[in-house]
C-alpha cells in the first residue's frame, strides 16, 4: 500500500473512529489499551484526571487546563500525559455533522522502560536519572510516521483475530515514535528507576489511593526518598500544583462524580471524600467549579456534560 499523505492519514483516522463511535462519549474497543471518544457539540470545562496516555485528535479541537497552563490540541498536535494529572478539559470544536473524534492509547510504563533498554546508550542517555523533571502534560506536533502506526493499529479492529499478535507490536511502535518525538525525554523520565519523575509518580499513586485520608507531606517525602522541600518543588514542576492542591482536586473531582452518579446529599459525599467540615467542602467545591454542589450537578445533567479525559 502506497504511503498516505498526512492529511489523508487524518481523514482515514477520522473515518475509522466515526465508524466505531455511533454515540457521544467513550467507546472501548477490542484492543484493551485503546479508547475512542466522540463529541457532537462543544462541552463545558470538566475536571478529570488524565491518566498516562496519548490522545490523538482526528477531527475537532480540545483544550486541557493544568493550573495556569492551557494546552490546545487538534489533528496537527497530539497530547501526552506522562503521569496522572487533574485537568480541566473542554471540547472547543464539534458539530453533529463534523464531530470531535479522538484516539486514546493508555501508556504502559513497563513498555517505555523496555524500549529505553532496547534502544542502547543513546536512549538511556535521553532518560538520564540526573535530568530535571518536566511538566507531566505536553503537546507535540503530529507526524505521518506516528499516524501510520496508529492507523495500522486501528485497522486491526476490522480483523479481531489479528489483535492478540499484532496489537502489542503496534502499540510498542507507537510508544517508540513518541519517544522519538520532540518531547520524548519527558516521557522517558517517568520510566527510569530513581528519576525525580518516577519518584513523584509514586507519590501520585499514594495520593490517588488515599485521597480521602489526612496525609502528611513529611510522610510523602520519605516515600519519594526526598526532602519535603524537594518533593514540593519537583511535584509542582511536574503537575503544576502542590501535593495538597493535587489531593484537594482529587477529592472534589470524586465528590462531583458521586453527586452526579448517585443519589447522595452533599454532606454525605463531603465526608466520604475526606472532608470533616461540610461547609469547607461547599466553599472549596464552589471555588473550583463555580457553583455550589446542588446547582453544579443540575447544570451538568441539563447540559449532558461528558466526564472523562481525552
Amino acid at each position: 500500500m502506497a504511503a498516505l499523505s498526512f492529511d489523508l492519514q487524518v481523514q482515514e483516522l477520522a473515518q475509522r473512529i466515526e465508524q466505531f463511535t455511533k454515540y457521544e462519549g467513550f467507546t472501548d474497543t477490542a484492543i484493551d489499551a485503546v479508547q475512542l471518544i466522540r463529541a457532537d457539540h462543544p462541552t463545558t470545562g470538566t475536571l478529570t484526571v488524565y491518566e498516562p496516555s496519548v490522545c490523538i485528535i482526528a477531527q475537532g479541537q480540545k483544550q486541557a487546563v493544568l493550573g495556569n497552563d492551557i494546552l490546545r490540541y487538534d489533528p496537527a498536535n497530539y497530547l501526552v500525559a506522562s503521569v496522572d494529572v487533574p485537568v480541566m478539559g473542554q471540547v472547543l470544536e464539534a458539530t453533529p455533522e463534523k464531530p470531535y473524534l479522538c484516539f486514546r492509547l493508555a501508556l504502559d510504563t513497563q513498555q517505555i522502560s523496555d524500549l529505553l533498554l532496547a534502544g542502547g546508550d543513546e536512549s538511556r542517555e535521553m532518560a538520564s536519572i540526573k535530568a530535571p523533571p518536566r511538566r507531566g502534560l505536553f503537546v507535540s506536533k503530529a507526524n505521518a510516521t506516528l499516524l501510520d502506526a496508529v492507523l495500522r493499529l486501528m485497522r486491526l479492529l476490522e480483523t479481531p483475530a489479528d489483535i492478540p499478535v499484532l496489537a502489542p507490536l503496534l502499540m510498542r511502535e507507537i510508544i517508540y515514535r513518541l519517544l522519538q518525538g520532540e518531547q520524548g525525554e519527558t516521557l522517558a523520565q517517568i520510566a527510569l528507576a530513581g528519576s525525580h519523575a518516577q519518584q513523584i509518580g509514586k507519590v501520585i499513586n499514594t495520593l490517588k489511593r488515599d485521597y480521602h485520608k489526612n496525609l502528611r507531606i513529611d510522610d510523602l517525602a520519605r516515600e519519594a526518598c526526598m526532602s519535603s522541600s524537594s518533593l514540593h518543588a519537583h511535584f509542582k514542576t511536574i503537575t503544576n500544583m502542590t501535593p495538597l492542591q493535587y489531593q484537594k482536586q482529587l477529592r472534589l473531582q470524586e465528590a462531583r462524580r458521586l453527586l452526579f452518579a448517585e443519589q447522595l446529599d452533599a454532606a454525605t459525599v463531603s465526608h466520604r471524600v475526606g472532608y470533616e467540615s461540610p461547609s469547607q467542602f461547599n466553599r472549596e467545591y464552589h471555588r473550583l467549579f463555580g457553583l455550589p454542589p446542588v446547582r453544579d450537578i443540575a447544570r451538568l445533567r441539563s447540559s449532558n456534560a461528558l466526564f472523562g479525559q481525552a
